[in-house]
């Protein structure tokens, strides 16, 4: 029966991607900021929420993957969990490409991350950038407000301006890398 082989083949898709991976990138945790607007994008149906971790060039290889997850979520909850996860992993294997960043699967939450990290986090959320720089060298401070304030600035955008969207991501990854002590920024502007 055509349904059974499907439904064996997603089971055994699942077993394959859930498989616990070493730790990394912050954009690669199950806790980070590219899989929770993945997961905004599954829910809300607008890829747009992903859309804006992807560079152009990527573009044309996530939107059908979104599509087809979303056709699959609608089989059931075992389809929908395989669905998402597939979806997921590609969005943060795209966007780790444009990055010029190696991928090896997206991490589980608690995944512990650098201070400067948690620390970054929470600045972004609150607006308050002093307990980073508390961690962060005195050298190293100005440059560092400068992207903070940058990407704090590009935050607020329509989710269907995806030149907005992804401008305010470059800014953000280029304040994320500052704070984790890359002195360039690696990451391609979107």
């Amino acid at each position: 029966m055509p349904t059974s082989i499907f439904l064996s083949t997603l089971l055994l898709f699942a077993l394959l991607v859930l498989v616990p991976r070493r730790a990394s990138a912050h954009c690669d945790t199950e806790d980070g900021p590219a899989v929770s607007d993945g997961r905004k994008a599954l829910q809300t149906g607008n890829v747009n929420h992903a859309l804006k971790w992807i560079l152009p060039a990527g573009e044309a290889e996530l939107r059908p993957i979104f599509d087809k997850a979303v056709k699959v979520r609608a089989l059931g909850a075992l389809a929908a969990e395989v669905a998402d996860r597939y979806f997921l992993e590609n969005l943060v294997r795209i966007h780790r490409a444009g990055e010029g960043a190696s991928y090896d699967g997206i991490k589980p939450t608690g995944t512990a991350l650098a201070p400067e990290v948690v620390a970054a986090d929470k600045a972004m959320e609150t607006g308050n950038l002093e307990p980073l720089m508390a961690l962060i060298p005195a050298d190293k401070q100005s440059e560092l407000r400068l992207r903070f304030d940058k990407a704090r600035g590009l935050k607020q955008f329509d989710v269907n301006d995806l030149a907005a969207g992804r401008a305010y991501i470059a800014a953000y990854v280029s304040f994320y890398k500052y704070a984790e002590g890359e002195e360039h920024d690696h990451h391609h502007h979107h």
